[in-house]
């Protein structure tokens, strides 16, 4: 059995991170994924770094730290497409608008930067939005990523200092012997001092293995993807944002199926008026595929962030916004495994929170 101080269950965007970042501090870590980076929910989102709009603004507050780690991480990465577009969500009408009011207080209070647009303002901004609007929120914090390119960037860079990686690579086991933890996969079994479940919407079967419960559910979304044209979206849009390469992604969808993945007629259609309904002239592109993906959604909404108490050594990091919060996610996971204090308190993100 080959002996590494710490071993990550999920070589996605959150998994990889937290080993870049730990590998900052040590290399004598190992990362495992049933599949391939980018084959779970990863490689199937549309790679928002969104903030604005989340709410407890607390949340939104932890939200904004992250993506203030994206220039400088874009710098430390081969190139990921980040762009700082800033984010805008539209607004149809009054009930909404009234709610809109309030979050841009409470964020605000909160030290965010956002804004509540009149509708000339929105659309002198993105001019490609429905007339329809009445007004819009903003804030310069918001972009996009490739998700794909931030994935296999984190893995390059945490590679080059030392960590292994093992690919379609199923547990078939997880249990504590002599105070070490012992992880069975089809092929080879591994031990560790430390373990991290990082595996996404699939983490709550692992950690059924070792007796702890953890509220997280599968929950799809589907997205449309135009073909390619000359850029004329300004900035990322509540469910509509455009790619580097021209590409329009659409889409917003939050179905409660399980793990099945498929594509449906019914929210494609829904899909595609949606899109239009925020930028009409996305009626006159062609679209060249669909496709889903299964956020990994705690119970309360809230990231599963740190350790399991009564399992020494083990550590949890669930959360949907993988690709928002993976910078900071990692920054933190990689603090708590060694030691260190948290930069952020993690309080609010223990497991035990929904034990009360």
């Amino acid at each position: 059995m080959t002996h590494y101080e710490t071993i990550i269950i999920g070589a996605g965007v959150v998994g990889s991170s937290i080993a870049y970042h730990l590998s900052e501090k040590t290399s004598d870590i190992l990362v495992i994924d049933r599949q391939f980076p980018g084959a779970g929910t990863s490689g199937a989102t549309q790679a928002w770094i969104w903030v604005h709009t989340k709410q407890p603004n607390w949340y939104a507050e932890f939200s904004m730290y992250s993506a203030e780690l994206y220039p400088s991480l874009k710098k430390k990465l081969v190139d990921i497409e980040y762009v700082r577009t800033g984010g805008i969500a539209p607004i149809f009408d009054e009930e909404k608008l009234a709610k809109a009011k309030a979050l841009v207080k409470g964020q605000q209070e909160k030290g965010l930067e956002v804004h509540l647009l009149s509708k000339e303002e929105a659309l002198a901004k993105e001019p490609y939005l429905s007339d329809r609007i009445i007004a819009a929120t903003y804030s310069p914090l918001d972009g996009n990523v490739n998700p794909m390119r931030l994935n296999q960037a984190y893995i390059h860079a945490a590679k080059k200092r030392g960590v292994s990686f093992q690919y379609y690579c199923p547990v078939t086991g997880l249990r504590r012997h002599n105070g070490r933890f012992v992880v069975q996969t089809g092929t080879e079994t591994f031990t560790a001092d430390q373990l991290v479940l990082a595996a996404g919407a699939w983490t709550p079967e692992l950690a059924k293995h070792l007796d702890v419960h953890v509220p997280v559910r599968p929950v799809r979304g589907q997205i449309l993807v135009t073909e390619p044209v000359p850029r004329f979206l300004r900035h990322t849009v509540t469910g509509v944002r455009q790619t580097v390469n021209g590409e329009v992604l659409i889409g917003y969808s939050k179905e409660e199926v399980g793990f099945d993945r498929n594509t449906t007629w019914d929210i494609i259609g829904e899909t595609a008026r949606f899109g239009i309904k925020i930028v009409p002239v996305l009626q006159r592109l062609r679209l060249v595929r669909a496709f889903s993906g299964l956020r990994a959604m705690p119970q309360d909404g809230l990231p599963i962030l740190g350790p399991v108490r009564h399992v020494p050594g083990l550590y949890l990091a669930v959360l949907h916004s993988g690709v928002t919060l993976s910078p900071l996610v990692g920054l933190l996971m990689s603090e708590l495994l060694t030691g260190e204090s948290p930069s952020f308190p993690l309080e609010p993100f223990a497991l035990e929170r929904f034990r009360k």
